[in-house]
């Protein structure tokens, strides 16, 4: 069923026209990529197909079944309202109980005497029952806390940038809708996080429209790719992989067709040369026709972006850290770090979000100064910074004069120079964009212009800081090559899978307490390396529980805090039994309509989904039961 057709639409900004006569439809099980440069109109087509921007030609159309879930790059969050409340933040009757049912839990937590409370609580109760609320209560809870949220209860003030992005996708995930639409949902992710959405997402039981860079991650997801290129759209059938193939398989036939036009065009040119006279006596049809192919031949489909630089001489001392130490609020960033850079490297840095890996990068760039230990710069070194936040860009300056700034003219890898205009028109800025300023840019190409100038500088050594996060698909594959090029060492902060396999050759890995371990390879490498520590610290740990339940009857107990049940535990307690109940009851009339659709494999698809999503939620409700029992045990020895 289609649930979404838009059709020739048209999109126009000031002056510029973003697309025109673009047609897209929305299947039911639909799982859609969508890639382009930035500035071609990615997140504007996604707000028209949200409904939340209008087409200025052209129509969309929507089935009457249709409910829309979209998680903008930049969500709005309320400061005030709790973790729970965002995540079940909308109008809907569904989302109203939920979201009453946990305020009130929360007011009687802290009330636990009001009657007025405890009846409204009780009413919400029956609504929960009669909505079959309890199920999604639980899987928000389980999604949540796979994002590593939670303190359901804690105000989103209080979150960090990245917690916040886990609420809001977790809240994008978990309310009911038949077309999920999200823009770039990895931005800002640790790979954690990435690996579970990818799981999520793979078994979603509803279509899935994306803008993403993350190419592993469509590899991993989509069934079709939708490229905007030059205000028209291609689609592809098939992931990532495949849309490389077919992509190069039409810049081919496209470049023989264009080829073939120039080849026309020189003997119609050399016709139209021939004077006003020779032309009366020809047919209008052929003039027309020379003029549609002068238009076809204007450019090439594919881009151009070699980016081939030279670099500054590198002497044999390059960075050397030594016993380095970093605190923030007596938060241990980096502890005892010794390495030393050499011209060679090409290092990535993993980590959870907010856990030093931005720290040494401005320790290197010497932004900050430590607090142990010293770093010591080469003489001849020059330092090119990538940083997450563009600052130094002045939105008031035209793009053309922020580059000059940088260089009038840069030297290339074999000698010639190329002037800062030309720079610009490799890297995908036209010449009518030249004057544009640059607070008139997209986001997107604010950061590949931001990009442009950080490599034009005459730079030896270069730090990325989250490169990946706004750049499209086509800049990140030329700074790879660039990268490939470049005489100095790298050093790149990333949460890209596929941007750290391409181009590091080792890891290093924040673990946390400041502890920084380094890893051969890249970062599939490093991911199979910390797999098998992880399997060989599981069991280490059973074999050391083991040993300490034999010898523990020897040991005695210290004593423990006056333990008791908060008033929200006290009620999860109550109800536990019976939601464990349900949800296995539930597993088993999945398992049964199973059975009698085993030969539709459409319908059995639907109950996989449905039964694996049960089970997740028992599992929540399993491990809670454990806990809350083990409390009440503690509880009841202590009277």
């Amino acid at each position: 069923m289609i649930l979404l057709s838009a059709n020739n639409i048209k999109k126009v900004y000031g002056e510029k026209t973003i697309f025109e006569d673009l047609s897209i439809s929305i299947e039911t099980l639909d799982k859609i990529g969508i890639i382009g440069i930035n500035g071609t109109g990615k997140s504007s087509l996604l707000k028209i197909l949200a409904g939340l921007e209008t087409p200025d030609k052209g129509e969309v159309a929507t089935s009457n079944e249709l409910v829309i879930e979209y998680l903008p790059q930049n969500p709005a969050f309320d400061d005030e309202s709790t973790v729970i409340e965002q995540v079940f933040r909308g109008e809907s009757p569904f989302m109203k109980v939920l979201r009453d049912y946990e305020n009130t839990l929360e007011a009687i937590s802290i009330h636990e005497e009001n009657i007025e409370l405890q009846k409204k609580l009780i009413k919400l109760g029956e609504q929960m029952d009669s909505l079959d609320a309890w199920q999604l209560e639980s899987e928000a809870k389980v999604v949540l806390t796979k994002l590593g949220i939670t303190e359901f209860s804690q105000k989103i003030a209080k979150l960090s940038g990245g917690q916040r992005k886990k609420v809001a996708l977790a809240g994008a995930l978990i309310r009911p809708c038949n077309l999920l639409i999200l823009d770039e949902p990895t931005n800002h992710l640790d790979n954690d996080t990435i690996v579970y959405l990818e799981e999520f997402l793979k078994t979603k039981k509803c279509a899935v429209v994306m803008v993403t860079h993350d190419r592993y991650f469509l590899d991993r997801i989509v069934t079709k790719i939708v490229e905007l290129d030059q205000g028209k759209l291609y689609k592809y059938e098939g992931n990532y992989q495949v849309f490389v193939e077919l992509k190069a398989q039409r810049e081919e036939i496209e470049e023989r067709i264009r080829e073939k036009n120039l080849s026309s065009y020189k003997k119609e040119l050399e016709w139209m040369r021939k004077g006003v006279e020779a032309r009366r006596t020809k047919q209008k049809a052929r003039q027309d026709r020379f003029y549609e192919l002068e238009e076809s031949i204007g450019g090439s489909s594919k881009q151009n972006m070699d980016i081939s630089l030279g670099t500054s001489r590198l002497g044999k001392k390059v960075i050397s850290l030594e016993h380095v130490t970093k605190c923030f609020k007596e938060k241990s960033m980096i502890k005892d770090f010794t390495y030393t850079v050499v011209k060679e490297d090409r290092i990535g840095i993993v980590g959870d979000n907010g856990i030093g890996k931005s720290t040494l990068l401005n320790l290197i760039a010497q932004k900050i100064s430590c607090d142990e230990g010293t770093i010591e710069i080469g003489e001849t070194v020059k330092i090119g910074y990538y940083t997450q936040e563009n600052k130094e860009l002045d939105l008031s300056l035209r793009v053309i004069d922020y580059v000059k700034e940088k260089a009038e003219y840069i030297k290339l890898m074999d000698g010639s120079t190329v002037s800062a205009s030309k720079m610009l028109e490799k890297f995908l800025f036209p010449t009518f964009m030249h004057y544009t300023t640059i607070g008139k840019l997209s986001g997107g190409e604010r950061r590949r212009l931001y990009l442009l100038g950080v490599i034009m500088q005459d730079i030896n050594v270069l730090l990325l800081d989250e490169p990946t996060n706004d750049l499209d698909i086509y800049t990140l594959q030329v700074l790879e090559s660039y990268i490939d090029d470049f005489s100095g060492p790298v050093i790149a902060v990333s949460h890209d899978r596929y941007f750290l396999d391409r181009i590091a050759d080792k890891i290093f890995a924040f673990e946390g307490n400041g502890k920084i371990s380094y890893y051969p390879g890249n970062y599939t490498d490093y991911y199979l390396k910390k797999e098998q520590q992880s399997l060989l610290s599981e069991d280490i740990r059973k074999k050391s529980k083991q040993t300490e339940s034999e010898i523990s009857f020897s040991k005695k107990a210290a004593p423990a805090a006056k333990l008791k049940f908060t008033y929200k535990e006290k009620i999860e307690y109550e109800k536990i039994d019976e939601q464990i109940e349900a949800l296995e009851n539930s597993i088993k009339e999945i398992e049964e309509e199973m059975t009698k659709n085993a030969t539709n494999f459409a319908k059995l698809q639907e109950l996989t989904r449905k039964k694996e999503e049960a089970e997740d939620s028992l599992t929540y409700q399993l491990n809670r039961w454990e806990y809350l029992n083990e409390l009440a045990e503690k509880i009841s020895e202590q009277s």
